[in-house]
């Protein structure tokens, strides 16, 4: 099949999902494990099941190839977040190695999936080396944010630019900060998400001053989200195509921003599969194709 990204912004036309009748299962899986994940709350599975059919009916509008990982007893209730374990480029995938324990086994059973449908893995994070792919923003074919923190470490950064170095031209590594922890879900795209060439949504309130002077200098225009929306993730936005986006409902402020620069804005309801366990509709997704 065709794959490759070279933006986080161009259209996409195939993408990888993991419905929660797959990673969540049943109840008692959720009752057992939410609690060792640091979600926020027990998440409902039927109303889980229930958000999640109308957030798939959206992208089956929007997208034309949809793939659906399968159940895998190597992972757990994280594996809904399928953008994390796995980083796609134009010259295959590469498999991260977690940051977060209890999702380890999440990067070898995508791995599986993608030589299924006959994608390459051009390598993989390993070691010592952490990596995940909430860490990783590209800004263009060209360009890369990488942030270093609990979840991706300087030995899986360096693995990362020496996989990417035959088409990777410019390396930023952001330091992120504390926040609430090394339990605590604080990836780079807990911080920004591009919405188009040349804008992005940012909560500058905890970017590093050098990393938001740096994207102003490549004349990136940066959508502020209030205070009141950092929570709820307003921050947290999946690029359709340029400026066209995807965001967790409950964030007026940033949609009326937003709409108001000229971008189209679609919402979807994520209490149960995207509140409770800190993932929003970049977190659910992983494009594998985008033009």
């Amino acid at each position: 099949m065709e794959y490759g990204c070279r933006s986080m912004v161009g259209k996409i036309k195939s993408i990888l999902l993991k419905h929660p009748r797959e990673a969540f299962i049943t109840e008692e899986n959720i009752r057992t494990q939410w609690r060792e994940l640091n979600y926020v709350g027990e998440p409902d599975y039927r109303k889980a099941l229930a958000e999640y059919e109308e957030f798939l009916d959206l992208l089956k509008k929007e997208i034309p190839e949809i793939h659906l990982l399968p159940r895998c007893d190597k992972t757990g209730l994280d594996s809904i977040y399928v953008h994390d374990p796995v980083l796609i480029t134009e010259k295959g995938a590469i498999l991260c190695n977690m940051g977060k324990q209890q999702r380890k086994g999440e990067p070898e059973a995508t791995g599986d999936f993608l030589r299924e449908l006959n994608i390459p893995i051009l390598g993989l994070i390993a070691g010592e080396g952490k990596l995940e792919g909430g860490d990783v923003v590209l800004l263009n074919e060209h360009t890369m944010a990488i942030g270093l923190g609990y979840r991706s470490n300087e030995d899986g950064i360096q693995q990362l630019k020496e996989l990417t170095l035959d088409f990777i031209d410019e390396f930023y590594v952001v330091p992120l900060p504390h926040w609430e922890g090394p339990d605590d879900v604080m990836h780079l795209m807990s911080l920004i998400s591009p919405v188009d060439y040349n804008l992005a949504v940012v909560y500058s309130r905890l970017l590093p001053v050098p990393f938001r002077e740096w994207l102003l200098e490549r004349e990136i225009e940066l959508v502020e989200v209030p205070d009141s929306e950092f929570g709820t993730m307003a921050t947290n936005i999946l690029a359709l195509g340029p400026r066209r986006c995807l965001m967790l409902s409950g964030n007026p402020l940033t949609k009326e921003m937003l709409e108001k620069k000229g971008i189209e804005v679609f919402e979807y309801r994520g209490e149960e599969i995207s509140l409770k366990g800190l993932g929003g509709p970049t977190c659910l997704t992983r494009p594998l194709l985008r033009l």
